[in-house]
Parts: C-alpha cells; structure tokens; sequence
C-alpha cells in the first residue's frame, strides 16, 4: 500500500463515493435530497481531510483501492478542522440533520473504548475492479500497519454482507447499535 498525497483526493473521493453511496450508516447522516451523491463526497472530502491530519489515507499499489485511517488520541481541534466540520453540516448533513448525527456520533463514542487504537473509518474498492482480491490485499496490509504499531484495529460496519469479510481477518463483533438500523462494532487485537 501507499501513501496517498493531495493530488489523490479526488481520486478517493470517487472510489469511496461509488462504494458507500448505497450504505445504510453513510446515508443515515446524509441529507437525503437531489444532491445526495454530492453529499456523499463532501462526506468523503472530509473523511480524507481528518485522515490526512489525524491518521494516514493509503491506496493499494495498483490505486484501485483505498483506506481511511483515524488516530482518535491524536484528533485535536484547529481552526482547520473547525472549518472542516463546518462544511461538513453545511453541505452534507444540513440544519436539520444537526441533532441526529450528533446523537449518532454520541452513541457511537458511548460504545468505543478509550483505548489507543487504528480506526478504519472507510476501506472501499473501485466498483469495477471488486472481488478481484484488491480490497482484501488492501485489508491485509492495513492489518501489518496495526501489527506493527502495535494497535488494536476498530470498525463499524451496517453492511452484513461484509461481516464474514472481516472475520476471515481477525475481526470480531464486540456490539451492536440499533440506529433503524444495525450498526456492527468490530475490532481486532494487534498480534504481539
């Protein structure tokens, strides 16, 4: 895997945009208007903007591929991220979706441990190039970058088609959360 720099933004944006536009967690917080599929790559936008400063945003070699990492102990507020949350409600959540992100965002943290760990926010494959192995390479090397530093891995995930994908990994469901609809917590421990 490798690093993306600036000049992969959008081609992130495009892959995570295609992969999550269907998903139930992505679109729960989504406004749902004529420009939900522009929502969704605000959404991604700033998933790699937070990243890029709080984590790492990595391609698969052939850039088919890419995954979203969070350091949370690492996340502190700037006038950056100020900015980024901003644009985040204003051109994706939108006023009226304020209250029930929040609430999600709340309960979410209510169920993470407050333990150091390497949180896969987003992990997707370009549409055309899925079940070619791709994603799974990606995965497997995301799991030698926890290993090595040491850290357990976290997730969530609303897609039950993905589950058995990551079991075969090491993952295992800790909790769920009924927000209309379920979202699976997931974590694998750093192998010592």
């Amino acid at each position: 895997m490798i690093k993306a720099n600036p000049k992969d933004k959008t081609l992130v944006i495009d892959i995570l945009t295609l992969s999550f536009q269907d998903n139930q967690s992505v679109n729960y917080i989504v406004k749902q208007d004529s420009k939900r599929i522009q929502r969704i790559r605000v959404l991604m936008g700033y998933s790699f903007e937070i990243c890029s400063l709080f984590g790492g945003v990595y391609l698969s070699n052939d850039k088919k591929a890419c995954a979203l990492i969070l350091f949370p102990d690492q996340k502190r507020t700037t006038l950056k991220s100020i900015f980024l949350d901003l644009k985040l409600i204003l051109f994706c959540v939108g006023g009226g979706g304020i209250q029930k992100t929040l609430h999600r965002e709340s309960m979410i943290k209510k169920i993470q441990p407050k333990e150091k760990m390497y949180y896969l926010w987003f992990i997707g494959v370009d549409k055309a190039h899925q079940h070619a192995g791709i994603g799974s390479k990606l995965l497997k090397e995301v799991v030698e970058d926890s290993n090595s530093k040491k850290l357990p891995i976290y997730l969530e995930t609303s897609t039950l088609k993905n589950l058995p994908w990551y079991e075969r990994f090491g993952f295992k469901i800790y909790n769920e959360l009924k927000l209309g609809y379920t979202l699976h917590f997931l974590k694998r421990d750093a192998e010592k």
